[in-house]
C-alpha cells in the first residue's frame, strides 16, 4: 500500500526523470523538492514504489525510472494539467484561423499539435458517411477531357480528371451537371454512392456512356471522403527520442506507415472525465507499440459527427503538458469545424 507521500514521491520522479531523462535518487528529491524528512526516508518511500512495481532500477543505477504501470499511476492521479499560456492560445486560434479549407485545416492541426508537444501529431479525418453533399461540378477542359469536382459540407472537395473517350458539348456536359446535383445535393455520403450506383438509368440511352464514366469518377471521390486516414506530422521528433525506445523503435516507425494499426488503435480508446485516453506502453502490446504512448482526444464536425486526435511518442513524455495541449487543440477545431 502506497501512502499519501509516497504518491508524491512518484509524481516527482515521473516529473524529474522526464525533464532530465535521467534516474532519480533520494538524495536529488531531497534536494530538489520539499518534503522537510530525511533522505532515509524517501529511500523507504521509493522501496515501498519498487515493491508495487511503480518505479524501478535500471542497470546498476542508484536513482529510479518509472515503470508503464508507474506513469499509468501518475497519469491517473493527475488533477493538475499545465496550462498552455496565453501566448501559446493566442498562437493556436492565430495559425488556425488562417486555414482555407478542411485539407488546410487539418494539415496545420497536425503540425501545430506537434510543435506544442514535441511528439509526433495524428489526426483522423472526420467521418465524412453522414455529412451532406453540397455541390457537384463537371466542367470542361478541352477535346475529350473533364473534370469532376465533389464538394461536400465542411468545404471537403475531392476532383478528378475524367478522359471522355470524345468531344462532348457544353450543353450536354450542362445538362448531366443538373441531373447530378438534383439527385445529389443534400444528400449523405452513403446515401449519394448509393444513388450515384443507379443513376446512369435516369439518362437518355446516348448520353449513357459519358455518364457512365463522370459517375465512376464521382464514386471514387465519395468513397475517398468515406475512407478513415490519418494526418501525421513531426515523425523526426522521433530522431530525437530514440533512446527512449530501448528495445526497437521500428514497431512505431511501421505503425505510422501502415496507419491501419493507429486507426484501429484510435478507435479503442475509451476518453476519461477530461476527454482524453492516454495508453501507455505495455497497454498498446497488441498493437505492437508496447514503448510507446498515444494520447488521444475527439472533435466534432458540423453534422455532428466526431473524430480522433492525439500524439504519439516514448512513455518517457511530459503528460500533463501533452494532455492539455490535445484538448485546447480539440476544443479549437471543433469550435473551427462546426462554424464553417
Amino acid at each position: 500500500m502506497v501512502s499519501e507521500r509516497g504518491r508524491e514521491v512518484l509524481r516527482v520522479i515521473v516529473q524529474d526523470y522526464v525533464a532530465t531523462r535521467e534516474p532519480v535518487g533520494s538524495k536529488s528529491i531531497v534536494e530538489r523538492h520539499g518534503f522537510g524528512v530525511s533522505a532515509a526516508t524517501i529511500r523507504n518511500d521509493m522501496a515501498a514504489l519498487e515493491d508495487e512495481g511503480l518505479i524501478a532500477a535500471p542497470h546498476t543505477s542508484s536513482g529510479r525510472v518509472p515503470t508503464d504501470k508507474g506513469y499509468r499511476a501518475f497519469v491517473d492521479q493527475l488533477a493538475a494539467l499545465r496550462p498552455l499560456t496565453p501566448a501559446q492560445r493566442q498562437a493556436i486560434e492565430s495559425f488556425m484561423s488562417q486555414s482555407v479549407d478542411l485539407d488546410d485545416v487539418l494539415a496545420r492541426t497536425v503540425r501545430l499539435l506537434s510543435q506544442l508537444t514535441n511528439q509526433v501529431a495524428l489526426i483522423q479525418y472526420p467521418t465524412l458517411s453522414t455529412r451532406r453533399v453540397r455541390h457537384v461540378e463537371v466542367l470542361p477542359l478541352g477535346g475529350s477531357k473533364a473534370m469532376t469536382v465533389f464538394i461536400a459540407e465542411g468545404g471537403r472537395v475531392e476532383q478528378r480528371i475524367v478522359d471522355l473517350g470524345r468531344h462532348v458539348d457544353d450543353e450536354t456536359l450542362g445538362e448531366i451537371r443538373g441531373k447530378l446535383n438534383a439527385s445529389l445535393a443534400g444528400q449523405t455520403l452513403d446515401a449519394a454512392a448509393k444513388r450515384l450506383s443507379a443513376i446512369g438509368e435516369e439518362f437518355p440511352p446516348e448520353q449513357r456512356p459519358v455518364v457512365d464514366l463522370l459517375v465512376a469518377s464521382l464514386l471514387d471521390e465519395v468513397r475517398e471522403g468515406r475512407q478513415d486516414r490519418l494526418v501525421m506530422a513531426g515523425t523526426a521528433n522521433l530522431s530525437r527520442t530514440e533512446h527512449d525506445f530501448p528495445g526497437s523503435i521500428t514497431p512505431v516507425l511501421e505503425a505510422i506507415e501502415e496507419q491501419v494499426t493507429l486507426l484501429k488503435l484510435f478507435g479503442e480508446l475509451a476518453l476519461d472525465q477530461r476527454g482524453v485516453a492516454v495508453s501507455i506502453g505495455r497497454e498498446n502490446e497488441e498493437f505492437g507499440l508496447s514503448e510507446a504512448s498515444v494520447l488521444a482526444g475527439e472533435y466534432s464536425t458540423v453534422g455532428g459527427g466526431v473524430s480522433r486526435l492525439g500524439v504519439l511518442g516514448p512513455t518517457r513524455m511530459d503528460y500533463s503538458t501533452n494532455i492539455a495541449a490535445v484538448r485546447a487543440v480539440a476544443r479549437y477545431l471543433s469550435k473551427l469545424l462546426g462554424e464553417q
